[in-house]
Parts: C-alpha cells; sequence; structure tokens
C-alpha cells in the first residue's frame, strides 16, 4: 500500500476548508510528513492517521506555514508515550532546529530526535525505498523530495515452470527470490521463468517553489507529482516575485516529465471560493490533474500490478 494523504493544502496563509502545507505519505504502514504547518497533529487525528508510525518529517524550507506544526505534533507524541526516535530531514541548519525545539523547557520528551542536514542530490537510504533531496528554487533555501521505491522482482511465469517440469509449491517461490532449483536432474535458472525486473513507484513533492530543471528531472515517469500550484497565470508577476508556479507552469512541467498524475497544492487563499481557474488552466495543458483539498486520498498503484 502506499496512500497519500493531504493533511494541509493552503498557500502561505490557512483558510476556513484548508490548513496549512502538510503532505503524510503511509508505504506498507510507515508514515513521513513532507512539511508540517500549523495543526498538523490536529489534522492527522481529522483523518485517523495515527502518530505512533510516524517515522520521519522532510521540511522543505523554514518558512512558517511549513514548520510550525512541529513541536505540537511533537509534544503530543510524547504525551502518547512514544519511545521511538524521530528524525527530521530538511535544508541546512535543520540540526540547529532540532536542537532548539529538545531545549525548549515548555516540554520534557520522553523520545530523542534526531535533525538530519540534506543537501541537493543526497539520498536516505531506507528498506525497499529512498527518498531523494532536489533542490528548488524558492526564496530560502529549499528542497523537493522524491520517495522512489526499489526495482521489483520480476512477473513469475508458473506456466512455463511447469513445462519445464517444477512442480507448485516451494520451489516457485525460491525461483521468484532468484534461486536455481533442481529438477529431475536439470538446473532450472531463475532468468527461465521470471522476467525482468520491474520499476517501484515514485512519488515527487516539490514543496514551495518556481519551475525547476531539477523538479521536472525528479518527476520523469513519476506515478504522481505534488507540485506548488499556488496561482492562476493572470498571477504570473506575482508569481514570479513570490518564487511560486502557476498551475498552468505546473502543468507544463508534469507534461514534459510524462507523470501519470499531477496534484497541485499550496492554493493561496485568493482562490478560497473557486478552484476551477486552477483547474481549467492546469486541465488545458494537462489532462490528469487534481486541485488537492484538505483529508484528500490518493493511492499510489503500481504500473504494473501483476
Amino acid at each position: 500500500m502506499l496512500r497519500v494523504i493531504f493533511l494541509g493544502t493552503a498557500g502561505s496563509l490557512p483558510t476556513t476548508s484548508r490548513n496549512t502545507s502538510a503532505v503524510m505519505v503511509n508505504l506498507e504502514g510507515e508514515l513521513m510528513l513532507f512539511d508540517c504547518g500549523e495543526g498538523t497533529q490536529q489534522q492527522m487525528m481529522r483523518a485517523k492517521t495515527g502518530m505512533k508510525a510516524l517515522s520521519s518529517i522532510f521540511i522543505s524550507h523554514f518558512h512558517a506555514d511549513h514548520i510550525l506544526g512541529i513541536p505540537g505534533l511533537i509534544q503530543t507524541m510524547s504525551f502518547h508515550g512514544r519511545t521511538e526516535t524521530l528524525k527530521i530531514y530538511g535544508p541546512h541548519w535543520v540540526h540547529e532546529f532540532v536542537r532548539i525545539l529538545s531545549a525548549l523547557g515548555y516540554y520534557k520528551l520522553r523520545f530523542d530526535i534526531e535533525g538530519v542536514d540534506l543537501e541537493p542530490g543526497d539520498i536516505v537510504k531506507r528498506d525497499g525505498y529512498s527518498i531523494h533531496a532536489i533542490g528548488t528554487v524558492h526564496s530560502v533555501p529549499s528542497l523537493g523530495y522524491a520517495l522512489i521505491e526499489d526495482r521489483r522482482t520480476g512477473k513469475f511465469d508458473p506456466d512455463k515452470a511447469m513445462e519445464l517440469g517444477i512442480p507448485p509449491g516451494p520451489l516457485f517461490s525460491r525461483l521468484h527470490r532468484g534461486e536455481a532449483v533442481e529438477v529431475n536432474g536439470r538446473t532450472v535458472l531463475p532468468e527461465e521463468v521470471v522476467g525482468p525486473s520491474r520499476p517501484g513507484r515514485k512519488i515527487v513533492y516539490s514543496g514551495d517553489t518556481r519551475p525547476c530543471r531539477s523538479i521536472l528531472e525528479a518527476s520523469r515517469d513519476a506515478d504522481l507529482l505534488i507540485h506548488d500550484g499556488t496561482l492562476a497565470k493572470d498571477q504570473q508577476e506575482w508569481a514570479i516575485e513570490s518564487m511560486h508556479t502557476t498551475a498552468e507552469e505546473a502543468a507544463q512541467l508534469a507534461k514534459e516529465a510524462n507523470v501519470r498524475h499531477l496534484v497541485l497544492t499550496h492554493i493561496s487563499s485568493r482562490y478560497s471560493d473557486d478552484v476551477k481557474p486552477l483547474l481549467d488552466e492546469a486541465k488545458a495543458v494537462f489532462e490528469n490533474v487534481t486541485i488537492a483539498e484538505d483529508m484528500m486520498e490518493i493511492e499510489v498503484p503500481y504500473r504494473n500490478k501483476g
């Protein structure tokens, strides 16, 4: 299971229907937060995501609407009895940010927090997947992130295996794991019954940014691109000045990168009553686009489920 839960989708300011930035990824039960705006802990409660399985927070940059939820979330997890270390990743100085959080006197934590500074190109390797830090273009040092699963074993061909005299059962599993087996004096190699390896899934989160080559390249053939879509194209000058992206620009990037699904987030409060201008201009360029809403969930399937 790879599920994305949008806990906060607003631009710089919350609205009555949108919280500030926070995107949760649930990968086979492990939870990861990408940004943590004010009130994220309440959004997690509303979405019933749980907190115990939260392993990491990935900060895109140090603007308030992306980090102010961290102190409250940490305190809540401590009250709930958390003892496992929480890792917080982000741009340069995140370790100092974590040191300050840990030193705050108004709460005593029952668990450790580890701050890990990342530079563009750094890779956080995990069991079965990796998180790639991507340099982005904003008004302060900023990162985007690509979650990339390891390649999967190729598809097993049971009919071919039986043709080679292999009975269904444990030998099938051994072959699919890459082990050669011997049947009736003949050695059968995995490549005889297992197809080529297949890509895992890929999610890219841009954070706040102008359109940039680094996000484009990281998003090639991504299953899901979550991109800054703060403004409509009639606000192009303000998008450039504030270093955000228009819906049209994000759609152009998604089209060039050949992503499967584009979700626009960090929606300006000027569209509180109507996101149709954003959706219409994005769809004119790239059809499979969604405007993120708080509490929206997306399941990311494999391209080849076999």
